[in-house]
C-alpha cells in the first residue's frame, strides 16, 4: 500500500491550495480516509476525514475553509484549502486504514494504519 501526497508549497495569507494523495495497492472504496497535519514542535492532529459514503468531517480551527472530498475512480484523495492562516502552516499527511474505522473521529490517529510521506505547506502572513 502506498499513499503519496503532492500540492503542498508556500503561499500567502488568504490564498488557496489544494492538496493531492494517490493510493495505490489497496482499494480504500469502503473505509474512512483523513489529512493530519504536524507542525514543528507539535503533535499530529486530526485535519479532516471522508467516509465511504462521502460524508466529512472537520476540525473546527478549518470548518468553512477546508474541504476534503474523494474520487474513487481515480484512488485519490484530496483537500482543497481556502483563505490559508500562517497557523495552517505544517506538514500535511493523507491517511488510510484497511480496518474498521469512523470518519467522526477524524483525529484519532491510531484508527489509521497507512499513511503516507507528507507534503510541506506553508503560509506566509
Amino acid at each position: 500500500v502506498r499513499l503519496v501526497e503532492s500540492g503542498g508549497g508556500s503561499v500567502q495569507a488568504g490564498g488557496s491550495m489544494r492538496l493531492s494523495c494517490a493510493v495505490s495497492g489497496f482499494s480504500y472504496s469502503s473505509v474512512c480516509m483523513g489529512w493530519f497535519r504536524q507542525a514543528p514542535g507539535k503533535e499530529r492532529e486530526g485535519v479532516a476525514a471522508i467516509a465511504s459514503d462521502a460524508s466529512t468531517s472537520y476540525a473546527d480551527s478549518v470548518k468553512g475553509r477546508f474541504t476534503i472530498s474523494r474520487d474513487v475512480a481515480k484512488n485519490a484523495l484530496y483537500l482543497q484549502m481556502n483563505s490559508l492562516k500562517p497557523e495552517d502552516t505544517a506538514m500535511y499527511f493523507c491517511a488510510t486504514t484497511d480496518r474498521l474505522c469512523s470518519y467522526v473521529d477524524y483525529d484519532r490517529v491510531g484508527q489509521y494504519n497507512y499513511w503516507g510521506q507528507g507534503t510541506q505547506v506553508t503560509v506566509s502572513s
